[in-house]
């Protein structure tokens, strides 16, 4: 045989042979795709099917009370007597370490508790003055006082407490209940957000989808007027015509979805078809007038003025037709001056809904499978801030080390106080909470194992809790 026959290397073989291993294996590549994109199409028909959790559920929805801008816990659950001893004298060094600050400077005095405390329930919990309706309803409540992060200004603490991240691009806890669980109900969105205050400091990249799905990203409702804007049909459109529109342009992106595979496709069809059917739904959600009397005194609710009673009051009509997760930010909390009257003011919006979206939950049987989350993305320091430049006084600054939330209903254990503070309220000495445990907890609660709920995104297996975080088994029932 000629030389120049046997003159063939491995890569002629797999680059330039005409029926090459190369041709062969990129053919069979390009059909396991378009198979897996037809998959894709076929199968994800409805993002919003119900799944199954990875465990036998304690909750199955979420009402998370954020309240942003971050509460001084020191004022109304973590009382510390002695930093009323030390008031007007730096934290010793020792305590501080190398904590800097964003607005104060590390020897700045203490600031002791300004408002008087007193055991409260069966549980013998502490609880401010300034939050009496909350001590009323103490023994439904656990209460976390070790609860740490790793961020220390507003935007990323809350984007860390949501996401798990703390820039912008990482799914939502709510996005990731509703990816892992699909949705209860058809006619309401599965992940609702609302806000009753001046704005959030991290934007709606709070409540993103990230690179899940767009489709899973929480939806924003309005305080007054419609729910949503541009959901109510247009003048000169009826119900039929409108109704045979969607349905042609269905039928055009179902044909796109089927050759692509492309899963933004699906949101764009479960839009379209979400946004009908909450030109019937969304009104009569938030027609507060059915509700008796009694209930809008309970919580402290005008049916026509936005409040954050009225917001709490809508998220239980909420879940109770099937939305998964509803988040409510309430601003206002950013006490850098004068504490006492900042609390005074976002205690006295807030306490009594609090309160009352709890009790009402427990009237009605729903609290034993409801979640409810109550705090913000990090605490307040124990030393005063005062600045005359910035006309501050008598406020304290960010604090991450150590700060209190609680939570109630769902699986966790009633009347508990959790973790425990030094005596100048600076650090965790008992039980450490961090965001991330609170996270696992938060999934493991709704039957979700927080490491094996994932998406393959950029070459890598993501999660919420990215590669932290363990469940906070004694806060469980």
């Amino acid at each position: 045989m000629a030389e120049e026959q046997w003159d063939i290397t491995r890569r002629h073989f797999f680059q330039e042979c005409g029926v090459g291993v190369g041709k062969i294996a990129l053919a069979s590549l390009l059909t396991d795709a378009f198979a897996s994109s037809k998959a894709t199409a076929e199968g994800q028909a409805n993002p919003f099917t119900p799944k199954k959790p990875h465990f036998a559920p304690r909750a199955k929805r979420v009402i998370h009370l954020f309240m942003a801008g971050a509460p001084s816990q020191l004022d109304l659950f973590d009382y510390k007597p002695v930093l009323t001893q030390y008031e007007g004298k730096p934290i010793p060094p020792s305590v501080i370490g190398g904590q800097r600050y964003a607005f104060i400077r590390s020897d700045a005095a203490c600031l002791g508790p300004r408002f008087k405390f007193a055991k409260h329930g069966q549980s013998g919990a502490e609880i401010s003055e300034v939050m009496p309706y909350l001590a009323k309803v103490v023994d439904d409540l656990c209460i976390i006082k070790s609860v740490k992060t790793d961020q220390f200004n507003h935007a990323p603490a809350q984007l860390f407490l949501n996401t798990g991240f703390s820039q912008p691009g990482r799914p939502s806890m709510g996005s990731w209940l509703t990816y892992g669980l699909g949705a209860d109900t058809v006619d309401l969105p599965a992940f609702v957000v609302m806000s009753t205050g001046a704005g959030i400091s991290g934007g709606a990249a709070n409540w993103s989808s990230g690179f899940l799905p767009t489709v899973y990203t929480g939806v924003r409702f309005r305080n007054q007027g419609d729910a949503i804007l541009n959901v109510t049909r247009p003048a000169g459109v009826d119900s039929k015509l409108q109704r045979d529109s969607l349905d042609l342009i269905r039928e055009m992106n179902q044909r796109r979805l089927t050759t692509e595979g492309d899963p933004e496709i699906n949101a764009r069809i479960a839009s379209y078809e979400m946004s009908y059917r909450l030109q019937t739904s969304a009104p009569e959600l938030m027609d507060l007038r059915t509700e008796s009397k009694a209930t809008l005194e309970m919580y402290g609710a005008d049916p026509d003025k936005p409040s954050f009673a009225r917001a709490c009051l809508l998220a239980r009509r909420m879940i109770e037709r099937g939305v998964r997760f509803v988040n409510i930010y309430h601003e206002g909390w950013d006490a850098h001056s004068d504490v006492v009257g900042n609390l005074k003011g976002t205690c006295g919006a807030t306490d009594q809904a609090s309160a009352a979206l709890v009790k009402d939950l427990k009237q009605r049987g729903l609290l034993n499978d409801t979640l409810v989350i109550w705090g913000g993305e990090f605490g307040r320091t124990p030393m005063v801030e005062n600045n005359p430049g910035l006309g501050r006084s008598l406020g304290r600054d960010h604090h991450p080390q150590a700060y209190t939330m609680w939570m109630a209903g769902g699986g966790i254990k009633a009347g508990l106080t959790y973790g425990k503070t030094d005596d100048l309220g600076f650090n965790v000495v008992e039980n450490p909470a961090h965001i991330y445990d609170l996270q696992a907890t938060i999934l493991h609660l709704l039957g979700l194992d927080h490491e094996r709920l994932t998406y393959r995104y950029a070459g890598r297996d993501f999660r919420l809790t990215d590669v932290h975080g363990h469940v906070l088994k004694d806060l469980i029932a």
